[in-house]
């Protein structure tokens, strides 16, 4: 749409990868350190953050490029992807970190991760069903053209193709802006109907610690260890597959036309197994649940790159990936409080370190996505891929299903042997629970000495 050299659009996501991970952990840092007001300390970021990440959204999608050189264009988007990331990190670091400060306890977190991660699936369902009924129709014009030049048909002259760009370039622009309202309501309905919680008193003796003092807090324990990688080889699997997929329907099943309705078929699937999962994971318990979802995700990436574009069959284990796709979205947001009570357990005295957690949480699932974006670009440029090309190169086919099944299946692989090893189960989340009682409760005694 841009028309951009590959080179310089991945140079574009790189650096935008790059300043994405330094701000996520600065972020989280900062919001752990701010003040506490009478809104709370992490409700402030996202209603102060949210007006930017609208216009930066809409901006990445706005392409002015027509009248501009190409190095403006570049500078232009580089400043645009960078600061809809830092947007993103200020609203998204808070927001993930809120579940920690809604009050209750284990169940009643477990449920609001139930919830927020439902939602966001039927978000992201919303999302592509809006931006794919808008873009989509231009997109057919552009495979309609490409169509006819496969086949033979000369065209007159190329105000096809130009004017196929030109109406695609106003329908992302006018997508941007759909959602981008759509992000400014759903953040208000945040703001206005969400209280944070303070969470526990502190002691008296309790402390703060510098940022690198936090880091290797963070980073040295076990079980967030465990998680984190666990997540991260997850992640890159997911991510692998979700880059790589519409390409594989065009180029590899031959079914572009129909790539839409695939996603839209997963997305429903996972947004409908949410409920299930979560009452999985309260009967069984979370390691289980997890092991059972991501297990089932194998055989459908199998047969969709062995049944040559059947279309049925690729609908059917297109509903089948969202079945897994509904637990890589809910499990790891739902053991993550777990690590963190378990980090309480074990530093009763070290307080505020919740965003840090979150921040190189929602680190790794960029870096997951940057990670995937670049290796699939390198496979796909030295397999003789060319953006916009209408000619099936096999190179290119076969390279699109390794992308898509054994690669993805790998590192599935690799993230369940460290889950395997992951500490915390339904025992020590009970052990857990008992150990912060009595936390609070000597905290309780403190706190009534020092007031006598």
């Amino acid at each position: 749409m841009v028309q951009m050299e590959a080179f310089y659009a991945s140079l574009i996501l790189f650096i935008g990868r790059v300043w994405d991970a330094f701000t996520d952990p600065i972020v989280g840092f900062l919001v752990s350190k701010s003040r506490r007001t009478r809104f709370g300390k992490l409700l402030p970021w996202i209603l102060f953050s949210m007006p930017f990440g609208v216009a930066s959204y809409f901006l990445l999608w706005f392409s002015p490029s027509y009248t501009m050189s190409w190095k403006y264009s570049f500078f232009w988007y580089l400043m645009t992807y960078c600061a809809f990331h830092t947007c993103m990190s200020c609203f998204h670091v808070p927001y993930s970190a809120l579940t920690m400060f809604l009050g209750g306890d284990q169940r009643d977190r477990d449920s609001a991760t139930a919830y927020r991660m439902g939602v966001e699936v039927v978000a992201t369902l919303a999302g592509a069903a809006i931006q794919g009924q808008i873009v989509g129709a231009y997109h057919m014009q552009t495979a309609e053209t490409c169509r006819m030049m496969q086949n033979g048909t000369e065209l007159n002259n190329t105000s096809p193709l130009v004017n196929s760009l030109n109406n695609t370039k106003w329908a992302y622009t006018l997508a941007a802006m759909v959602i981008g309202c759509l992000y400014f309501l759903c953040s208000l309905i945040l703001l206005l109907g969400v209280k944070e919680h303070t969470g526990c008193f502190a002691p008296k003796d309790h402390f703060h610690v510098s940022y690198v003092t936090g880091l290797k807090l963070v980073m040295s324990h076990k079980p967030y260890l465990s998680l984190t990688f666990g997540f991260l080889f997850i992640s890159l699997a997911f991510q692998l597959v979700q880059n790589n997929f519409a390409l594989f329907c065009t180029h590899a099943a031959g079914l572009g036309n129909h790539f839409q309705h695939i996603i839209f078929v997963i997305l429903v699937s996972a947004t409908i197994m949410v409920p299930f999962w979560q009452w999985v994971l309260v009967k069984c318990g979370k390691k289980i649940a997890l092991f059972m979802g991501l297990i089932w995700y194998i055989p459908p990436l199998i047969i969709i790159v062995t049944v040559n574009g059947n279309l049925p069959v690729i609908i059917v284990m297109a509903m089948a990936a969202g079945v897994s796709l509904a637990v890589a979205f809910l499990l790891p947001w739902s053991m993550l409080p777990d690590v963190v009570d378990d980090f309480r357990a074990k530093n009763p005295r070290c307080l505020d370190l919740e965003p840090l957690f979150y921040s190189f949480y929602v680190f790794f699932t960029k870096f997951a996505a940057g990670a995937s974006l670049g290796f699939s670009t390198l496979c796909l440029h030295f397999s003789g891929y060319r953006p916009g090309s209408c000619e099936y190169i096999p190179a290119v086919a076969m390279t699109l299903k390794v992308l898509i099944a054994p690669v993805p299946i790998t590192l599935l692989l690799i993230g369940l042997i460290i889950f395997y090893f992951y500490p915390i189960n339904e025992a020590r989340r009970k052990e857990l629970k008992a150990e912060l009682e009595g936390v609070v409760k000597s905290w309780e005694v403190e706190l009534e000495e020092n007031t006598l």
